[in-house]
């Protein structure tokens, strides 16, 4: 078996770049979100329940295959690679892929690494991620309030999700904190979560809820649209709309009052489809060409097929070919099953 170690000494790919990914809606695709796994140390209200089971170790991709497959995207065209979970910290040994992702930095073919984390071991490694040349993070933090914090995250510790940015700040990482709109939990409490944001220098983005999985929790009464938010806010604030994008999803302002930038990602009040660059690859090899589909395809097993990359790069081909135009997430009373069934943490945020 190839180890991680020999992968970082290899030449770079450009020289075997295929022709880019283009989905039928002429769509680039230069954006690929990795969920390494499935498991993850909370158990967040709106994106599992609390007694999950998870996925047997042995269905795991290894570290080296996850590579390759990375590596093959990045032949065809990806520039951005964002890890994801459950929590990606969480995996072991997960930093030694990262650190043989970043030769794709080092060789000009991938623009960012980046990974989605909930902050609870990223003091530990947050020097590490920035001498793999990870420049910046996304962190979910939904509430300021250490009891609030646990209720929403079940088994989470604020503090130390704090330690962790304050760890990333020193290591020099830019953070932008995610939250969750969650209606009647953390409402009322999103002008102050921005301005501390904001005040620690740290863009904000906001999310709606999206219907994925059972929870055990009604999605409807968990369900806050962000129109109503951003109205709220800019009965306080001065909200300018910015030309700023990350490469995702969020659709930004420049926040005159706190001199920060706040994101909405709007999959239910304002589809962002129409531009869609991402598509996601689960920890067992399934490429999710849309978030909010059923539709997947099965990258394992011409991966382990052959050594070369032809029959995983046909593969990839014919996947990018099935790619929606967009979801049809829907959160109403009558719909009481998600959209999708399954989890968030299966394909990452």
């Amino acid at each position: 078996m190839v180890e991680l170690r020999d992968l970082i000494d290899r030449p770079s790919v450009a020289a075997h770049r295929a022709d880019a990914l283009v989905d039928p809606f002429g769509r680039a695709i230069s954006y690929l979100r990795i969920s390494v796994t499935d498991r993850c140390d909370f158990r967040c209200v709106y994106c599992m329940s609390e007694h999950m089971t998870f996925l047997p170790r042995q269905d795991l991709l290894t570290l080296e295959e996850l590579d390759r497959l990375c590596t093959a995207f990045v032949a065809r065209g990806v520039t951005k690679l964002r890890l994801t979970g459950g929590e990606p910290l969480v995996r072991r040994d997960v930093m030694t892929l990262i650190r043989s992702l970043s030769r794709h930095l080092a060789s000009g073919d991938l623009k960012e690494l980046t990974l989605t984390t909930n902050g609870s071991q990223l003091a530990r490694h947050a020097a590490e991620l920035a001498d793999c040349g990870v420049r910046r993070i996304n962190v979910s933090l939904d509430t300021l309030d250490a009891d609030r914090f646990r209720a929403i995250t079940r088994w989470g510790d604020l503090g130390k999700v704090l330690e962790g940015i304050a760890a990333a700040r020193r290591a020099g990482l830019k953070v932008k904190i995610n939250a969750v709109a969650l209606k009647d939990v953390n409402a009322h409490e999103i002008a102050s979560l921005m301005e501390w944001a904001h005040g620690e220098g740290h863009d904000l983005s906001l999310i709606e809820v999206m219907p994925l999985g059972e929870v055990g929790e009604e999605r409807v009464d968990q369900y806050l649209p962000l129109d109503a938010v951003r109205a709220g806010l800019a009965e306080r604030y001065t909200l300018v709309d910015s030309a700023y994008r990350t490469g995702g999803p969020a659709r930004y302002v420049d926040v005159r009052e706190t001199g920060g930038r706040l994101g909405f990602i709007t999959p239910m009040t304002h589809n962002f489809c129409e531009d869609c660059n991402r598509v996601r690859l689960t920890c067992t090899g399934t490429l999710y060409m849309c978030l909010g589909q059923e539709d997947a395809a099965d990258l394992r097993a011409p991966l382990r097929a052959s050594e070369g990359n032809e029959l995983l790069s046909n593969a990839i081909d014919e996947a990018i070919g099935r790619k929606p135009k967009g979801h049809d997430f829907v959160i109403d009373r009558r719909t009481r099953r998600p959209s999708v069934s399954r989890h968030m943490s299966v394909t990452g945020g």
